[in-house]
């Protein structure tokens, strides 16, 4: 059957005229004759696109049906759903859709505010004339969308649709090199002027819950549009693979041959006699029941190994038993494993609320917060442990440095076997400022000196604090009076057993370049373009010209704004860097912002 296309919303033609169709929305070899009737030559291009465009991205399709579907596969955007349930007749839709395309267009995120006492009242953000003007003056979409839906009836429930208002929270559009936005509690919704709902603040996931600003940049990032109920949708499914990934024991024995972190745990377990003996101790994740295994050895009287992988906790059974530790009926020992999620723990096994003394869990991931672990560890806090317990370990710390071109792979393709094939390593270095590397860093390679970005209480803080905004000042290593590049920063973390709890052994866990290596290494965040850096003192008193940054003029620091937080993907985060050069005499020169996906 062939396709039907419009043309400025009356001119169709078949799937053979399409090729005559361009890009740039030129009619190509069709031409009209004295009669005003087209005419042109068959090309046999399968590859021309048509001219219906899509809303977010450069997707064209041949009718509005498959874009409407594009659109909700792709970017969760159901424009047909959205449409019935806000009772939108043809020219509110016709506004929606100039809406969408202007903020494209401008590259921002955006999100709305509704405050209605009455469903009826309410004024979305495209309610204003002004969207009755065409964005593009010869947008398809505009004249065909409601072409198959005269005839329809239009079944509405309002207390639904309001309910679903509340859940929906925030529509929001990460888009390719968004500039820079900033949120404040002005920007959340507010539904029937009394219930603020926390907005995505970009569809990369990153949240604002304070009046901080938040920067981001979609650089080369898919346009999406999300709302809270998509956020929900698939996390049973990446759960199961979460937790299922966990069963390989290949996993497990990295994580029990890495010293620094297997170690760390066992001396706070075992060399702090007062805290553990005769405690009620919960583990949660627990894996192969190492870090029970320590605590049962340790004197607890009770242990609580908790763990979401069925596989997994069949094994710590198993090695629980074969090392005469387990409770059961058959034997007198004092660790239990319950195998579920520690958020439905009392479905699993008989526990009281606030009964335990000491709540252990190896719950970091790369960058301390991939896979999300940490809210667990909260709420497990929050309903089990006692107040005044102990949680091990009980602060976090990130730390950021400033690497050169010797944790790049540029040094290896300069010189294969006495051929210059530096050409690939410039491309790898191009697509690294586009995702998170993580790798082990070597001291060597940092061109500046560390700095703190954020500090966790575990003790204390809050499960929305998970996300944060942190600034932080790089300065160049003092040793090195010279002038270097600087290709981006590297993150790592350090996990304190501190004697707030730790009384006879504190210690700390890191995963620094300055100490040994772990199965974590560093995460690696590289700059789009390489930041020239030199101590001030080698600069004083120069009266340098050109941009700061280069080689004519290298900044004396460089300040970081950094924003981390849990994705629209459940267990990822986003990561969003920017930089700003700062010379010897006070001159600033700021980079895009950039968005990194964990």
């Amino acid at each position: 059957m062939a396709a039907t296309m419009v043309k400025d919303g009356n001119l169709n033609y078949s799937e053979d005229e399409e090729e005559n169709y361009s890009d740039d929305g030129d009619w190509g070899d069709w031409k009209a004759d004295d009669s005003g009737v087209g005419g042109g030559e068959e090309e046999d291009d399968d590859d021309s696109e048509s001219d219906f465009l899509c809303l977010f991205c450069d997707s064209h399709f041949v009718s509005c049906d498959l874009l409407f579907e594009h659109c909700r596969l792709r970017h969760g955007f159901d424009f047909h759903r959205i449409r019935k349930e806000m009772k939108l007749d043809f020219y509110s839709s016709f506004k929606l859709i100039n809406y969408i395309r202007s903020k494209v267009a401008e590259n921002k995120c955006w999100s709305w505010k509704i405050e209605a006492d009455d469903f009826n009242d309410v004024k979305f953000p495209w309610h204003e004339d002004k969207y009755l003007k065409p964005v593009w003056q010869e947008d398809s979409l505009l004249y065909s969308f409601a072409d198959d839906e005269e005839d329809e009836e239009d079944t509405f429930d309002r207390e639904e649709v309001m309910e679903d208002l509340r859940k929906l929270g925030d529509l929001c559009i990460d888009v390719e090199a968004l500039g820079e936005t900033s949120m404040s509690n002005n920007d959340k919704c507010n539904i029937n002027g009394n219930k603020d709902v926390t907005l995505l603040s970009n569809c990369n996931g990153l949240k604002q819950s304070s009046a901080d600003d938040l920067i981001v940049n979609g650089k080369d990032a898919e346009p999406k549009v999300c709302d809270g109920r998509l956020v929900n949708r698939n996390i049973k499914k990446v759960n199961e693979n979460y937790f299922g990934s966990y069963s390989s024991f290949g996993i497990h024995k990295e994580m029990l041959s890495d010293k620094v972190r297997t170690e760390a745990y066992r001396d706070a377990l075992l060399k702090n006699p007062t805290l553990l003996s005769g405690s009620v101790v919960m583990d949660v994740g627990c894996g192969t029941g190492i870090l029970s295994l320590f605590a049962a050895k340790a004197g607890a009287s009770r242990v609580v190994a908790v763990e979401a992988s069925e596989k997994m906790a069949k094994v710590a059974t198993k090695i629980a038993k074969d090392n005469k530790v387990f409770n059961d009926n058959e034997h007198n020992g004092v660790l239990e494993v319950a195998h579920s999620m520690v958020e439905e723990l009392d479905k699993s096994i008989q526990i009281q609320a606030h009964s335990v003394d000491v709540l252990v869990s190896e719950w970091m991931g790369y960058c301390l917060l991939y896979e999300s672990m940490l809210s667990s560890v909260l709420y497990a806090r929050d309903r089990w442990l006692k107040p005044g317990g102990a949680i091990l370990p009980d602060t976090a710390t990130m730390f950021v440095a400033g690497f050169g071109k010797g944790a790049t792979s540029l040094p290896f393709w300069e010189d294969v076997y006495g051929f210059d094939m530096s050409s690939i390593g410039k491309e790898i270095l191009e697509d690294t400022a586009r995702l998170p590397i993580v790798d082990v860093i070597e001291e060597r390679d940092l061109v500046t000196q560390p700095a703190l970005l954020q500090t966790f209480d575990l003790s204390t803080m809050k499960p929305d604090e998970v996300d944060f905004t942190a600034t932080a000042t790089l300065k160049p290593t003092e040793s090195e009076a010279k002038t270097r590049l600087c290709h981006g920063v590297v993150l790592w973390f350090d996990t304190g057993f501190t004697n707030r709890f730790c009384k006879e052994n504190p210690t700390v866990l890191s995963t620094s370049p300055y100490t040994p290596p772990t199965h974590w290494a560093q995460t690696v965040l590289t700059f789009q373009e390489p930041i020239s850096v030199a101590p001030a003192s080698l600069l004083s008193g120069d009266d340098r010209r050109g941009a700061i940054g280069t080689k004519e003029c290298p900044a004396s620091s460089i300040h970081l704004r950094v924003s981390v937080a849990r994705a629209h993907e459940h267990r990822s985060i986003d990561i969003s860097l920017e930089a700003t050069g700062l010379s010897s005499k006070g001159q600033k020169r700021h980079w895009p912002v950039q968005i990194f996906n964990l």
